[in-house]
């Protein structure tokens, strides 16, 4: 059971966390012909798409309302209001996800009464869901706001027909803002050799992966900057009919509780997919869902992962191991690093979430990269954003990227580390760490 220490600073120095309004942002884009339109002043939707597009390095769709100092001590009904009708007119989104940002909440919009009053003087827009979310900058973190999407989205927009039943091979995937595009494609794959139809909220996999679409897609787009692919509208209304839901990191416990209590759909919880204990769990529950036993390939894969943890082992005993992550992807994290025998010398997260007292570690701070820097003294590596480059310098300790943003690698898109095969290759990106450390120190 670790102790959870809050920062005593009362300012960040050197921030860690990235704001709510980025979380949700990431969450939208997930969703096919869905725009996502921040209430605010340019600068704060300008600061959220600076991060998205330098951590997956391509075009991130976002509008704002432009909120001026007129408008924000007059009150910013208008701007969302005509904000929608010039997305609807040019953009054409299927769906539209409006966040709030510091500035209106700061002010007070009452922003559940500005979309129906909206849609009350303009009944044309009947057709076009409006998930709202809470996302201001002041509190919460990209992890808080990647999951009030999804709440929101569940809550907004899925049905169950009263003809319909229950559909035994659909599966609901609520997935965290732990996991990247690579990881979402391996997971659906996994899922479908198990003859189940996934549905995953948000699904990044076929939008923030980096690919070029071909020519009928390019051709098939409502419009510009609207995305192509993702999680479709069709699937969200059907997934109150479900036969089950999977919810992966602690933060979609929320969004998984609401399909329970609304079309009474069980869920179970997964807190990590990396590990050869943890995809054992995750393959041992699709089974049980789906009445099939563990397909042959993921079993050649399994000894793979025994055989490579069991040559490779020394490499990572002993090691003393220093993380700053969201909360979700720390849990992971730790989980993996502990099975291969590391010590953990240092865990900065940056919100309060249930898996951090649970942590199986002496303790953990909710701070920023300062702490970081100030506890990671004497480690053998540290793991992190982009953003400790500097910190891994001075301290001359080795650095593995891991969250938001990495902007100095190649591989963000399609990294993978769930599952047997990215079990592997974490492991092995770090040990190779371990390796070139080993060796600088020889000579």
């Amino acid at each position: 059971m670790a102790i959870v220490s809050v920062t005593s600073t009362s300012v960040a120095v050197n921030p860690l966390k990235q704001s709510q309004a980025v979380g949700a942002t990431l969450a939208f884009l997930g969703v096919k012909g869905m725009m996502p339109l921040l209430h605010g002043s340019q600068g704060c939707t300008a600061l959220a798409k600076a991060v998205l597009v330098q951590h997956f390095r391509q075009t991130i769709p976002l509008s704002t309302t432009a909120m001026t100092e007129v408008a924000t001590i007059l009150g910013g009904e208008e701007r969302v209001e005509q904000a929608i009708l010039t997305l609807v007119q040019k953009s054409k989104p299927e769906i539209i996800g409006l966040c709030t940002t510091g500035l209106v909440e700061t002010r007070g919009d009452d922003m559940e009464r500005f979309v129906k009053e909206i849609r009350h003087r303009h009944p044309e827009l009947d057709y076009l869901p409006i998930v709202l979310v809470s996302t201001p900058d002041f509190k919460g973190t990209l992890q808080d706001g990647f999951a009030g999407a999804v709440e929101s989205i569940v809550s907004e927009i899925a049905q169950k027909s009263e003809k319909q039943n229950a559909c035994p091979t659909q599966i609901t995937i609520l997935a965290s803002s732990a996991f990247t595009p690579g990881d979402i494609q391996e997971i659906k794959e996994i899922i479908t050799s198990f003859g189940l139809v996934p549905i995953v909220v948000p699904d990044l996999s076929g939008v923030l992966d980096g690919h070029i679409e071909d020519s009928s897609s390019a051709m098939a787009l409502p419009a510009a900057g609207i995305a192509a692919n993702g999680t479709t509208l069709s699937q969200l209304r059907s997934i109150g009919s479900s036969a089950f839901t999977l919810a992966l990191g602690e933060s979609m416990r929320g969004a998984a509780q609401i399909l329970e209590k609304r079309f009474g759909i069980p869920y179970e919880m997964f807190g990590e997919l990396t590990g050869l204990a943890a995809v054992d769990k995750f393959l041992q529950a699709l089974a049980d869902i789906s009445g099939v036993s563990v397909p042959q390939k993921y079993r050649h894969q399994r000894r793979q992962l025994q055989h490579v943890m069991l040559e490779n082992h020394f490499y990572f005993g002993c090691k003393r191991v220093s993380l700053a992550l969201e909360p979700d992807l720390l849990w992971s994290t730790v989980d993996f690093l502990q099975s291969l025998g590391v010590q953990i010398h240092a865990a900065v997260t940056t919100t309060r979430s249930p898996l951090l007292e649970k942590l199986p570690i002496p303790s953990v701070t909710i701070g920023d990269l300062e702490d970081f820097e100030q506890l990671a003294v004497g480690s053998d590596l540290l793991i992190t954003n982009s953003h400790a480059v500097a910190i891994a310098q001075r301290l001359k300790i080795p650095l593995y990227r891991q969250g938001i943003p990495i902007f100095d690698r190649l591989d963000v898109n399609q990294f993978t580390k769930v599952g047997y095969r990215g079990t592997m290759q974490l492991l092995f990106d770090i040990g190779n760490l371990f390796l070139e450390q080993e060796a600088i120190i020889k000579h």
